[in-house]
């Protein structure tokens, strides 16, 4: 089955149109009692494509990303297959590694059952497969974030956000997305904002007394349209607040941030909780627009959210500021451990990305928008006005 399926390949993947498709799609079906073996080799050589991409940079989630952007959804669902066959070849996966089910039963069985599931003919799913083979094998090479699966030097342990201070900061950000009262959730996010800066705090000293010898990792986070452009530089301010750094890769549609691993996981967090705020404020303020009469819908909302992002970001700053300042003013001799990791991660980011560049936003053309989004904004900053009844 392996030279029908390098045939097919030969004829689909070095092609820019869709006869090249066609025609190893062809190839492929003409087998048709053979077909078990076809969707064997399919699956193979797949793993291969994938293993190709990982030692290239990507990973799952920045693959399955781009499948969902450029291509549909049967892809995606090939593109998981693919991914959870690919892992099965490791005792152990790097963290944020996305793991996929293999749901097919033996190898051999993979074609057949793949027809049932997508509930269409060979042909057109031979097709899917090879375009999704055809996105694999351009795919350039990026900064890798991480060692690739079943790499030996993936044995360095990271210190993580402790679980129940995780647990704390997850239910608060939870309530604070649910809430429909902007001052209750601007005291919910205050509080896990203050909670995340005494943990990078607890986080530097402990690695100072301990010994222990730790250094800044990289995760990747999707920044996807619309409005990519605030959302990138809403993950920069949460980046900067919480003593990481972000750059945005607007072409794949994600931003890598560098920072120490209990650092990263808060930027998570807090950035996707934000973001889930944002969103619901600014539909609510832009149904109160409509309400009124106007209909310019998509300057409206970039408007707002660059104005969130914006204000934001000062407020986060702000905040984060303080919380290491109190600390600070505690215990004086903690500076230097904290300074000691800004250098670090400063010198991470600069080792992985030695030449950037600057990037001209889209003017923030709505007034209104702008306006409701720097409200929006300042209602979900951590006010220094609640810090004390925050603190438990």
């Amino acid at each position: 089955m392996r030279d029908i399926v390098d045939r097919a390949c030969e004829a689909a993947l070095y092609n820019q149109d869709d006869a090249g498709l066609d025609a190893g799609a062809s190839v492929l079906v003409a087998e048709g009692d053979r077909w078990g073996g076809v969707g064997q080799a399919l699956l193979a050589r797949g793993e291969a494509y994938l293993r190709q991409a990982w030692e290239r940079g990507w990973r799952p989630a920045d693959v399955l990303r781009l499948v969902r952007r450029d291509l549909e959804q049967p892809h995606l669902r090939i593109t998981e297959d693919l991914i959870a066959a690919e892992a099965r070849r490791y005792a152990r996966l790097p963290e944020r590694w996305t793991e996929a089910e293999v749901w097919w039963g033996d190898d051999p069985q993979y074609g057949e059952r793949l027809v049932q599931r997508e509930r269409t003919d060979r042909f057109s799913l031979a097709g899917t497969v090879l375009e999704v083979f055809r996105l694999l094998i351009r795919l350039p090479s990026i900064e890798p974030v991480g060692p690739l699966p079943g790499d030996p030097a993936d044995v360095l342990e990271h210190a993580h956000i402790e679980p129940r201070m995780l647990g704390r900061i997850r239910a608060l950000l939870a309530k604070a997305e649910a809430t429909t009262f902007p001052e209750e959730a601007e005291a919910l996010s205050a509080k896990a904002q203050e909670l995340m800066a005494r943990h990078t705090v607890d986080a530097a000293l402990l690695a100072v007394k301990s010994g222990t010898v730790q250094i800044p990792g990289a995760c990747r986070i999707g920044v996807e349209a619309p409005y990519e452009e605030a959302k990138a530089v809403l993950l920069d301010a949460v980046a900067s607040a919480n003593r990481c750094r972000s750059v945005w890769n607007s072409a794949y549609e994600f931003s890598t941030v560098v920072g120490f691993e209990s650092d990263l996981e808060a930027v998570e967090l807090l950035y996707t909780s934000l973001l889930v705020q944002g969103t619901a404020a600014m539909t609510r303020a832009e149904a109160g627009q409509r309400a009124g009469g106007r209909k310019r819908t998509k300057t409206f909302r970039q408007s707002f959210l660059l104005a969130y992002a914006s204000r934001l970001g000062q407020r986060l700053a702000e905040t984060a500021e303080h919380t290491v300042a109190d600390t600070v003013a505690e215990a004086p001799g903690n500076l230097p451990a904290l300074v000691a990791r800004d250098v670090a991660v400063t010198s991470r980011a600069e080792e992985m990305f030695p030449r950037t560049t600057t990037t001209r936003l889209r003017g923030a053309t709505d007034l209104a928008g702008w306006e409701d989004g720097t409200a929006a904004a300042d209602r979900a900053h951590m006010a220094d006005a609640r810090r004390a009844s925050l603190r438990q």
